[in-house]
């Protein structure tokens, strides 16, 4: 998928940097950020929809020592 994208001056320059000194394409590395913080943002998003629903009342919490006795890694 092509994508456009407006880069700051001083990232951009860094980015086109780190391409030549490396043989490796600035899409590579722009392809490589977005993958490596996907995730991350993923994660938080559905961090912060659970804590909505745990404070709404709509999802209950497990204490972490039932949770290891559950899985039997009591201490």
């Amino acid at each position: 998928m092509a994508l456009s994208i407006r880069l700051p001056g001083d990232v951009e320059d860094r980015l086109k940097t780190l391409a030549a000194k490396t043989g490796r394409t600035k899409s590579f590395y722009i392809t490589e950020a977005i993958c490596e913080h996907i995730e991350d943002l993923e994660d938080l998003y559905l961090a912060e929809a659970r804590m909505i629903d745990i404070r709404a009342g709509r999802t209950k919490t497990v204490p972490l020592e039932e949770v290891m006795k559950r899985y039997g890694m009591e201490g």
